[in-house]
């Protein structure tokens, strides 16, 4: 037997579906469809046309989180190429997309209030025992679809699903929700779905080291190239750092964006992992390898691609016991299930919190705090902070909570008393509403209208509330996406004018003033609560 290797720890590994980075919303079946009829294929389509529109918007960085696709001209006939794997591998969720819209434009004509029943016939044939046609109170009708079940129809293929594998030195990556990724030399596509083990057993190779042989005939490389290439990821060399905390008191670890890992000697909590690749010996930034060999919870605050991301879950997967996700609406087009999404692609331990609903772990609890704002007023329910309380600490985690009805923190203050350390994104500008969910919305929105409802956070004066609603003692900004590790997941370009730069800024003074301990996180940071 040959000797040992591990997984080299500038390996790259990118979730899949259809050629496209995978999210949650590309997971649910119903959202899966809408994106790929109204997004994907309408953005290969614009480059195969005009190419060199695509080339000249992004040598702006302000259009980096646009829908253009980075490639150059030459990729005309590779993308041309998915454009016809699409509609012949996808083409029923592209009858199924053009269904919802349909049947929603069915509702909107003849759904007055009386019963619904009569336009079930008028249902089209796709859809037909999979969705509930149901009013609100006010006789506003809509499609109400049973997520459960098309899990378990042809709608879910995971055959679609794939894990490219490569090696990095720098990170430098193309925004994820506008350019597939082509195959080519420099990478290997697994051609695996996201629940399949054997990617637990790659992945334990980071940190566990196995004989070379034993992962190539798991994964049945046989080819030279492919063989070649895959041997090409591994190392003898034992680069892990054994992240467990055993010292007194809560520790916090700042990872990146919106990630951060409490941790006790008894627990170990990490909330929206995203996690930086090493590169080098790069101090910047903690990697896999600060991990603890294992994770008791992992918390999802929402389900947009940078709080809620595969690369990271998959590739932790074998050390998480439990995850903890908010509760979603119930078959909402716009509001899929963020549990069914991660049980179906391979996560057993997923749990659904709800708002001041509490989970005991050792030493502590989780509590479920209301979360408004970042969803531009869309009803979405799966968006929760985190209350984590260990060792007799405090922790909120708000996420990108945006204080628009100040009267909420006074309420939660009342029944959960002071915070010592709030969490608080203040990415105050924020894109539209259609610049995530236009690809979900059946009718067009107003130019004027899509720009009044934004996936802001707080600016300074909402912020401020908060941390003097909550009387906390430490206020740290984070999930600002300033990273260089995350921008093909954000898109952000900041400069020191940029108004969440200067609304944060003024955040951190004004809580220093007042002799709080506060910061603006970025790279990596350590901070020990201790017992005073």
């Amino acid at each position: 037997m040959s000797e040992k290797v591990y997984l080299k720890p500038n390996v790259l590994v990118e979730p899949l579906f259809n050629q496209w980075y995978a999210w949650p919303y590309l997971i649910a079946p119903e959202t899966a469809a809408m994106f790929i009829a109204n997004l994907h294929v309408k953005i290969m389509q614009s480059f195969v046309n005009a190419p060199q529109v695509h080339i000249s918007a992004l040598k702006n960085p302000a259009m980096l989180g646009g829908p253009f696709i980075n490639y150059d001209a030459s990729k005309v006939g590779a993308i041309r190429g998915l454009i016809d794997k699409t509609l012949t591998e996808q083409s029923h969720m592209l009858q199924f997309a053009e269904a919802v819209k349909q049947l929603d434009d069915t509702l909107t004509s003849e759904a007055q209030g009386y019963a619904l029943t009569p336009l079930y016939e008028k249902t089209p044939d796709i859809l037909k025992g999979y969705v509930e046609l149901v009013y609100d109170a006010n006789n506003h009708a809509s499609i109400r679809f049973i997520e459960g079940l098309l899990y378990k129809s042809p709608f879910y293929n995971e055959a679609s699903q794939s894990v490219s594998l490569s090696l990095i030195d720098n990170d430098d990556r193309s925004f994820i929700l506008s350019t597939p990724l082509l195959e080519d030399e420099n990478s290997l596509h697994l051609k695996v779905p996201f629940s399949d083990k054997r990617l637990d057993e790659l992945f334990k190779m980071k940190h566990v080291p196995q004989p070379y042989e034993y992962i190539r005939d798991l994964f049945g490389i046989t080819s030279g190239d492919d063989d070649k290439f895959f041997s090409s990821l591994f190392t003898t060399e034992n680069g892990h750092e054994n992240g467990n905390y055993r010292g007194e008191g809560v520790r916090i670890r700042y990872f990146g964006h919106a990630c951060i890992l409490i941790e006790t000697k008894e627990t170990s909590i990490l909330c929206d992992p995203v996690i930086g690749y090493k590169l080098g010996d790069d101090s910047s930034r903690y990697t896999y390898l600060d991990l603890p060999d294992r994770i008791d919870y992992v918390v999802i605050t929402h389900a947009h691609q940078d709080h809620c991301i595969f690369e990271t879950l998959l590739q932790l997967r074998h050390k998480i016991r439990n995850i903890i996700v908010p509760r979603s609406s119930g078959g909402e087009l716009i509001d899929p299930s963020l549990k069914l999404v991660l049980r179906n692609i391979g996560f057993a331990n997923v749990m659904e919190i709800d708002e001041m609903e509490s989970i005991n772990v050792e030493g502590g609890a989780i509590t479920g705090i209301p979360f408004m704002g970042e969803h531009a007023d869309l009803n979405i329910k799966t968006k929760i902070a985190y209350l984590v309380t260990l060792g007799g600490k405090s922790i909120m985690c708000a996420a990108d909570s945006n204080n628009i009805e100040p009267k909420l923190y006074e309420h939660i203050r009342e029944v959960v008393g002071e915070i010592d350390t709030v969490f608080l994104g203040m990415e105050c500008d924020g894109a539209p509403l259609t610049w995530l969910y236009g690809p979900l919305l059946t009718k067009p929105v107003s130019r004027k209208m899509d720009q009044s409802r934004r996936f802001d956070g707080s600016d300074f004066n909402k912020a401020f509330k908060i941390i003097e609603q909550l009387n906390a003692k430490r206020a740290y900004v984070y999930a600002m996406g300033q990273e260089p590790w995350l921008t093909f997941l954000t898109s952000i370009q900041y400069t020191q004018e940029s108004r969440p730069i200067v609304e944060s800024n003024k955040l951190v003074k004004e809580c220093q003033t007042r002799g709080m301990e506060a910061k603006r996180l970025f790279g990596c940071e350590s901070i020990v609560l201790g017992s005073d």
